[in-house]
C-alpha cells in the first residue's frame, strides 16, 4: 500500500506550518498602577462580553509544611463573600456572567468570568472588593463549610479508579520538601488543621495586587479600561512580595519502580520524570517529542503497543508543563491476558528506541500541525481557562512575556529532529520511575496521601482548635455600580441547502478564526441498539477510523495530522455522528478524508477484534469506575429493556460486544450510515458557495439503498416509575454516588418547555441551585451536584447526579427528595431567583456563542427538536414572557420526587444501616450486571 504521503495530491498538500502560526496573534496593552497591580487588555469585538481573568503568582508550591492544601482552600472561600458583596455568585450571574470559577495549581491561583460588557464594571468592583475588603467577612462556619467541600472534592478523586496515582507518582519523583511534590488538594490532616489565622495571614502575605495579574480580553480597548481599573484597585495598598522558591527539576540516583493494588480491571503502568521549567529551551522540543512518543493518533507508542503487537488497549506520553518544572510521563494500559513483564519491557524499548533514532521530520511536522491547530482553536474564547486573557496572563506570570505563547509557536515551525532528539537524549535517559497500579484491594488511604511526605515520622498538626478571632471590616463601605443594558443577540444567520443526492446542508458562517466545524449526523444513536444490542452501533462507528477500502488506521490519523483537522465519531442517544474540525486552508483534503471515511470503511477482521479488545476493557473501567457503575445502572431502571433508550450506554455490554463481526458491523453502517438519513451542519469561515463544491465532490455520489430508511420505536412502553433504593456495592469507597431519576411524560419535540428548562437551573442545574446551595455551600456533604433534562427526541428524563461523603448517604437522599418536594409548594420561585434565570439568561446569551462548536450544538439541538433556525435570537423575548407563575407550574408538573428510581453506588459496609432508615424498597446489584 502507498504511503500516506504519496497519496496527498500537490494541489491537496496542507498549508505551510509557518502560514498558520502567522495566523494566532493576541495583540495586546499594559499598564501596571502604582501599587504593581498589571493590567493586560486585548480588544476582540466579535461578541459583546469580556473575559475577566485575574492571576495571583501564588500557588500550592508555596504552602508551608502542616498546611499543604490551604492555597486551594483558601480559592474556596474568596468565593464566599467580600466586606461589601455578600455573594459573589449571584450578583454575577443576575448580571448574565458566565459561573464563576477558580482554580489552583502549583504555580498560581486564578479567577474567571465572562461578563456582559455592560457588567464589566460590577465584575471588577466585585474582584477588587475580595482582592482589597475579604477578610471582614471569612468568619469560622465559612472556612468550616468550605473545609467539608474541599475535603469532599479530595474524596471524590481519590475514589476514581487509579485515583491515587498522581500522589505516589510525586512521592517517587522529588525528595521531601520539594515545593511541587505535596499534592494542589493536600492531606486530609492539613485540611483539618487550616484555622481562621492561617487565613488571615495567607491573604497578608500573598494576595497584594503587586503579586496579580488582570487580563481583560474582549469588547474592551485599554483606554476604556484603565480608569475602571483605577478606580477600584487604586487604592488597595501593595502587599509582601512573593518570594522565588528553589523547585529545579530532580535527577534521581537510580531508576526505581513500584507496584500497588487497586480496585481497578486493568493494569496501569507509567513512567515518569521531571523536566525543565517552561523557559528552557528543551520545553517545546521535549513536548513535541513526547507528543510523538504517544500524543498523536499515529504515535510510537500507538502503532507498536495497541495496533501492532496488541500488548496494551491504551497509552499515552505527555509533558505537563509548570513554572519551574514539568512532569514527563509515558502510560499503558495493559491489555487483559498479555505478559505485564512483556508489556513494560516493550513500553521501555519503544521509549529508548526513539531516543535513540529521533523522530522524523514528518512526525514533528504532524506533530506541531495538531498542536498550532489547537491553538488557533483556543482564540475563539476570550476568557475563562483557555480563553486569550489567560494564555496572556500565564504568559506574563511564568515568563514576563505575554506574547511567551508566540515564541513556542515559532518554535514549531523550525523544529528539527536533531533538536527533539537532543531533549529526549538530556531527559528521557535519565533514571525513572515506574509506577505499575494491578487488580486487587485497594489498601492505601487516599486521606492520608498528599502532604508533605514525612507523615510516617512527624506527627500531623494538630486539627483547627477554632480559636475566636475578631472578624471587623477593614476598609470603609463600597457601593456596586449598576450594570448597563445589553444589545440584541446577534445569532450568524442560517444558510441551507441539498447536494444532487438530496443530502441537506445547513450553514452557519462565523469568521473569527480560520477554521470550520462540520456535523454529518445520522438518525441512529445507542436507541438503534436499545438494551439487546447496547454496543454495536458504537462499535461500528469506532471502527470507521481504523481503516478503509484504501487508507489503514495509521495512513487515516497520519493524515488528518498532517493537515491540523481532527476527525471524529461519536454515538449519543438519538443519531450518531462523524465530525471534522478543518483549517479553512485545508478544508478540501480534510473532506475527502472524512467522506473516505465515512464511505468506505474495511471492517478489517485483525482491526475489529483489536476494537473489541479495547471496548471490552473499557466496559470493565466503567463497571469499576463509581459513577460509571450508576450511568450504565439509571436508564434501563427508568425505560425498561423494550424501549430504544433503555440501554446502559453507547460502551455495551461485554456479551454483545464479544459476539461482534466484521459482517455484522459492515450490515450495521449499510443498514444506517446512508445519504437518506443524514445530514451536514457547518459552521465556521466558509461560504455555502464554497462548501457547496467541496461537499459535491466528496458527498454528492453517493446513493441511496432501495430498501427503506430504518426506524426506532421511541412509542414502546416504559415501565411505571416506582420510588426505590437501587444500590450497588463498592467497597472501600469513601463516597456513595448517588443518581435519582423517572421518565417525564414529555416528548423531546414539544415545545414552549421554556418554563421547565428554568425550573430545573433553579432545583439543580448550575452553581447556584437550590440543591447545590444545600449539599454543597451550606452542608458540606459534597463538592457538586446537578440535576438535568435529558436531550432527546423521545420521552425525556429527569436526573439528578451527585457524590456524597459516605457518612451522609441517607441524609443527602432525604435532603434531595425533601428539597424537590418543596419547590414549589413550600418555596416558590422567589424574585432574585427569578431574576437570574430571566433576565439574567438573557444578558448572559452571547457568552454561549463565542465558539464554532457551541453555534453548531445549539443548531443540532433546534434540527433534533423541530425548532426554527431564529430560536436563539427570539429566546430573550421569550424568557421576558415567563413569570413565576409559570415556573412554578413546571416544577409541580415535572420536578417532583415521585416515583423516583434511586440508584446508590457505595460501599454497603458503610451505608446499608442509614438506606433502612429511610423506609423505601430496596434492591441490591452487582457492579458486573451493569
Amino acid at each position: 500500500m502507498a504511503s500516506a504521503a504519496s497519496q496527498v495530491a500537490p494541489e491537496t498538500r496542507p498549508a505551510p506550518l509557518a502560514d498558520l502560526v502567522a495566523a494566532v496573534d493576541i495583540p495586546y496593552e499594559t499598564f501596571t498602577l502604582p501599587n504593581g497591580l498589571t493590567t493586560i487588555v486585548h480588544t476582540d469585538r466579535k461578541s459583546p462580553v469580556v473575559g475577566v481573568t485575574v492571576y495571583y503568582r501564588v500557588g500550592s508550591k508555596h504552602e508551608p509544611r502542616g498546611r499543604t492544601g490551604f492555597a486551594h482552600l483558601f480559592e474556596h472561600l474568596m468565593f464566599g463573600g467580600s466586606e461589601n458583596v455578600e455573594n459573589f455568585d449571584i450578583p454575577l450571574e443576575s448580571a448574565g456572567s458566565t459561573s464563576t470559577n477558580g482554580s489552583t495549581w502549583y504555580d498560581r491561583t486564578n479567577y474567571v468570568e465572562t461578563v456582559p460588557t455592560g457588567a464589566l464594571d460590577l465584575a471588577l468592583f466585585m474582584e477588587s472588593d475580595r482582592m482589597g475588603y475579604l477578610l471582614g467577612a471569612v468568619t469560622q462556619d465559612k472556612l468550616d463549610k468550605q473545609r467539608g467541600v474541599v475535603q469532599n472534592e479530595k474524596r471524590q478523586g481519590d475514589n476514581q479508579p487509579y485515583g491515587l496515582s498522581e500522589y505516589l507518582v510525586a512521592d517517587g519523583l522529588l525528595p521531601v520538601g520539594h515545593p511541587y511534590r505535596h499534592s494542589t488538594i493536600g492531606s486530609m490532616a492539613d485540611l483539618d488543621a487550616a484555622s481562621l489565622s492561617d487565613v488571615r495571614q495567607w491573604f497578608t502575605d500573598n494576595y497584594g495586587p503587586n503579586n496579580v495579574v488582570l487580563a481583560l480580553a474582549g469588547d474592551i480597548d485599554a483606554a476604556t479600561a484603565r480608569p475602571i481599573v483605577e478606580r477600584w484597585f487604586g487604592a488597595i495598598p501593595r502587599g509582601p512580595e512573593i518570594a522565588r522558591l528553589e523547585a529545579a527539576p530532580v535527577t534521581l540516583a537510580a531508576s526505581a519502580r513500584q507496584e500497588v493494588t487497586d480496585q481497578v480491571p486493568v493494569a496501569l503502568v507509567q513512567r515518569n520524570w521531571t523536566g525543565p521549567g517552561m523557559t528552557d529551551p528543551d520545553a517545546v522540543p521535549l513536548a513535541v517529542g513526547l507528543h510523538i512518543l504517544g500524543g498523536l493518533a499515529s504515535s510510537r507508542l500507538d502503532n507498536v503497543l495497541v495496533r501492532d503487537e496488541q500488548l496494551a488497549v491504551a497509552v499515552s506520553a505527555s509533558s505537563q508543563q509548570h513554572e519551574q518544572l514539568s512532569f514527563l510521563q509515558a502510560v499503558m494500559q495493559v491489555k487483559p491476558g498479555v505478559d505485564q513483564a512483556l508489556a513494560e519491557r516493550r513500553l521501555g524499548e519503544v521509549i529508548d528506541q526513539l531516543i535513540k533514532d529521533g523522530p522524523t521530520a514528518d512526525e514533528i511536522a504532524r506533530a506541531s500541525a495538531q498542536l498550532v491547530s489547537s491553538q488557533i482553536g483556543a482564540l475563539e474564547q476570550v476568557g475563562g481557562f483557555g480563553g486569550k486573557g489567560a494564555t496572556l496572563a500565564e504568559g506574563l506570570i511564568y515568563t514576563g512575556d505575554p506574547a511567551h505563547y508566540r515564541n513556542e509557536l515559532q518554535q514549531l515551525t523550525s523544529l528539527t529532529p536533531t533538536q527533539v532528539q537532543g531533549a529526549l537524549q538530556r531527559w528521557l535517559s535519565r533514571p525513572s520511575y515506574t509506577l505499575a497500579v494491578v487488580p486487587g484491594d485497594r489498601t492505601l488511604d487516599g486521606g492520608k496521601l498528599g502532604g508533605w511526605g514525612d507523615e510516617d515520622t512527624t506527627p500531623a498538626p494538630a486539627p483547627d482548635a477554632k480559636a475566636p478571632v475578631a472578624v471587623t471590616r477593614t476598609g470603609a463601605p463600597r457601593t456596586a455600580p449598576e450594570v448597563a443594558p445589553v444589545g440584541t443577540l446577534a445569532f450568524p444567520a442560517v444558510e441551507h441547502a441539498r447536494l444532487s443526492n438530496g443530502m441537506q446542508v445547513t450553514l452557519a458562517r462565523r469568521t473569527a478564526i480560520p477554521k470550520v466545524s462540520i456535523a454529518l449526523n445520522f438518525d441512529a444513536g445507542t436507541a438503534a441498539d436499545g438494551a439487546a444490542r447496547a454496543g454495536t452501533q458504537s462499535l461500528m462507528m469506532e471502527a470507521l477510523e481504523e481503516g478503509t477500502t484504501t487508507r489503514d488506521a495509521v495512513q487515516i490519523a497520519e493524515e488528518q495530522e498532517r493537515l491540523g483537522a481532527s476527525l471524529g465519531t461519536g454515538t449519543g442517544t438519538d443519531s450518531s455522528s462523524v465530525s471534522l474540525s478543518a483549517l479553512v486552508a485545508n478544508l478540501t483534503p480534510s473532506l475527502a478524508l472524512m467522506a473516505d471515511v465515512t464511505r468506505n470503511p474495511a471492517f478489517a477482521e485483525d482491526e475489529v477484534a483489536r476494537l473489541k479488545d479495547q471496548r471490552l476493557a473499557e466496559i470493565s473501567q466503567e463497571q469499576a469506575d463509581p459513577s460509571g457503575i450508576a450511568g450504565r445502572a439509571i436508564a434501563p431502571l427508568l425505560y425498561g429493556p423494550n424501549h430504544p433508550y433503555g440501554s446502559v450506554g453507547a460502551s455495551g455490554t461485554a456479551a454483545v460486544v464479544s459476539a461482534l463481526t466484521p459482517a455484522a458491523l459492515r450490515a450495521e453502517h449499510d443498514r444506517w450510515l446512508r445519504p437518506d438519513n443524514a445530514r451536514f451542519t457547518v459552521v465556521g469561515d466558509v461560504t455555502m458557495d464554497q462548501l457547496l463544491p467541496a461537499l459535491e465532490a466528496t458527498f454528492g455520489d453517493w446513493r441511496a439503498p432501495a430498501s427503506p430508511a430504518p426506524t426506532k420505536d421511541l412509542a414502546a412502553a416504559i415501565p411505571a416509575g416506582t420510588t426505590r433504593l437501587v444500590v450497588i456495592d463498592r467497597p472501600n469507597s469513601p463516597q456513595s454516588v448517588l443518581v435519582l431519576g423517572r421518565v417525564l411524560p414529555l416528548q423531546g419535540t414539544q415545545q414552549n418547555v421554556e418554563p421547565l428548562d428554568l425550573a430545573n437551573e433553579i432545583i439543580g442545574s448550575g452553581f447556584l441551585s437550590r440543591l447545590n446551595m444545600d449539599l454543597r455551600e451550606d452542608k458540606g456533604w459534597t463538592y457538586g451536584i446537578r440535576s438535568s433534562l435529558s436531550g432527546v427526541t423521545g420521552p425525556r428524563s429527569f436526573t439528578v447526579m451527585t457524590p456524597v461523603q459516605s457518612d451522609r448517604t441517607a441524609d443527602s437522599i432525604r435532603l434531595i427528595l425533601d428539597t424537590m418536594a418543596a419547590f414549589p409548594a413550600q418555596k416558590g420561585v422567589d424574585a432574585g431567583e427569578l431574576q437570574r434565570v430571566t433576565d439574567g439568561n438573557i444578558r448572559g446569551l452571547p457568552n454561549s456563542f463565542q465558539t464554532n462548536g457551541q453555534v453548531l450544538g445549539a443548531l443540532l439541538r433546534n434540527q433534533q427538536v423541530g425548532r426554527s433556525d431564529d430560536y436563539y435570537s427570539r429566546l430573550p423575548e421569550i424568557y421576558r414572557g415567563i413569570d413565576a407563575k409559570a415556573i412554578n407550574a413546571a416544577a409541580t408538573e415535572y420536578l417532583q420526587p415521585g416515583g423516583m428510581v434511586i440508584v446508590v453506588v457505595g460501599d454497603r459496609k458503610q451505608i446499608d444501616s442509614q438506606l433502612g432508615a429511610l423506609n423505601l424498597p430496596i434492591e441490591y446489584r452487582n457492579a458486573a450486571e451493569q
